[in-house]
């Protein structure tokens, strides 16, 4: 009954939008993913919807990506299978939205904001959410403030996340980008939890969501998946779903932390639909529209306006390990911070494999306190001072003694190193992770773990 009761009310909502007059053109010219259709051109401007009808019937969602000749060029979000020439298009009178809800908590959807788990209609609320839609103007969003509990070791103590921050994960392909999204996603003090999986493989989609994340962590988030088999469409409008989503809850008053993996595919598939409306590219083939989507699509997570805030982690995946390629360049400079994992670390075994040295929060050292900077100081001055003889004291070429500096760095390196170490299963709460780290270092901390407020 519920269900009766969720499609009768989707139902009516979608006749109240509907519009009394219908605007049609033909299909003049089909080229790769791009179909050009006369007709329509003075009716729709780019980004607005229509549908292809192909000659076995099906109605063929496209978007339009640009303007020919006096023709539309359209994109398809499905294969073109039956298109051809004179074939009608039919544009949508309305601009791409969606209609979140409370319910769709633990549920699992697709870039159209359609169910995908199998479970049945999803309800729909009351307020339309623009798919492409904009940040809160900067002057009047809330300071970043207050710290946001992830339950890793390493992020929690070295690089603390506050309310409303955005943090890039950066690391190479396996090197354990999923594995620590999922570990947050289960640990974290946030209320609601959103994750995008854009241009995931189709096999670790649902491993993810049931071995990862778990039916613990799935009562309080909501999984938006596109995979990388689907068109490049389908996985750049998953991204913006996922942000849409995320700042539905935020509008509730909820802090929201939302999850993507990852930005880099997100960048390749809108290189992909410029590219084929005919923008030359830029940088690695990368077009200049990819550089101005990147800040579009991030900056709307952080603060809301008042009560509510989207806590960012996006994960880029760096080329061929290169730190410093276009897109992980361009997303280190618009983000409040980066967490890098190592490929070097994973090799050695050490899980999660971040390099605490290369990482860095730009909002943790105003939300600690005194005592709790003090102690990062230290800890963070151990580990580099040991990685900068690393290579001597493995060749056996250091004499302890000849540096009281090094000598400390070489007793406590062991313990920093099992600290950071983390099972996927384990959790450790902030003041946890302060005591824990004050204990190794044999300094005396008596605050909550919670910094200044």
């Amino acid at each position: 009954m519920v269900n009766v009761k969720f499609l009768v009310r989707n139902l009516l909502s979608d006749i109240e939008r509907l519009s009394g007059i219908r605007i049609y053109g033909r299909v003049a010219a089909v080229q790769g993913m791009l179909i050009e259709a006369g007709g329509v051109q003075r009716q729709i401007s780019v980004g607005d919807r229509c549908y292809v009808v192909a000659r076995d019937g099906r109605r063929i969602p496209c978007e339009a990506v640009g303007f020919r000749a006096g023709r539309a060029l359209l994109m398809p979000f499905v294969p073109i299978d039956g298109v051809g020439l004179g074939c009608r298009t039919e544009v949508q009178d309305s601009e791409p939205v969606i209609y979140p809800e409370n319910g769709w908590l633990g549920r699992v959807i697709n870039a159209f904001a359609h169910p995908v788990d199998g479970l049945g209609a999803l309800p729909m609320g009351d307020a339309a959410y623009p798919i492409h839609n904009r940040p809160p103007p900067a002057h009047s969003r809330s300071r970043v403030a207050g710290k946001i509990d992830l339950g890793v070791r390493a992020v929690n103590a070295f690089l603390t996340c506050c309310r409303g921050q955005r943090m890039g994960i950066f690391a190479g392909s396996g090197v354990g980008k999923s594995s620590l999204m999922s570990m947050m996603a289960r640990n974290t003090s946030a209320d609601i939890s959103v994750i995008g999986l854009i241009g995931e493989r189709g096999r670790e989609a649902r491993e993810f969501i049931e071995d990862d994340l778990g039916s613990e962590g799935m009562k309080r988030a909501v999984v938006v998946v596109s995979t990388s088999d689907e068109s490049p469409l389908m996985r750049r409008q998953a991204a913006y779903v996922t942000l849409t989503v995320a700042e539905y809850f935020r509008d509730q008053g909820l802090d929201v932390l939302c999850m993507m993996d990852s930005v880099t595919r997100f960048a390749m598939a809108q290189r992909e639909i410029s590219l084929s409306a005919g923008e030359p590219p830029a940088s690695k083939g990368y077009t200049p529209t990819v550089f101005a989507e990147l800040p579009r699509l991030l900056e709307r997570a952080g603060p809301g306006v008042g009560r509510g805030s989207i806590s960012g982690l996006f994960t880029v995946l760096v080329d061929a390990d290169d730190h410093n390629e276009p897109i992980a360049d361009a997303v280190r400079g618009i983000l409040d911070g980066h967490i890098v994992l190592d490929r070097a670390i994973a090799e050695r075994g050490r899980y999660p494999a971040i390099n605490v040295l290369r990482s860095v929060s730009r909002t943790m050292p105003a939300c600690n306190n005194q005592q709790e900077n003090d102690l990062i100081i230290r800890a963070r001055r151990l580990l580099s001072t040991y990685e900068d003889m690393a290579e001597l004291i493995r060749l056996g070429a250091y004499r302890k003694g000849t540096d009281p500096a090094v000598d400390e760095a070489i007793h406590y390196y062991p313990m920093l190193e099992a600290f950071l170490s983390q099972r996927k299963t384990d959790a450790n709460s902030l003041p946890e992770c302060y005591a824990k780290l004050a204990e190794i270092l044999g300094l005396p901390f008596n605050g909550d773990g919670m910094g200044r407020r």
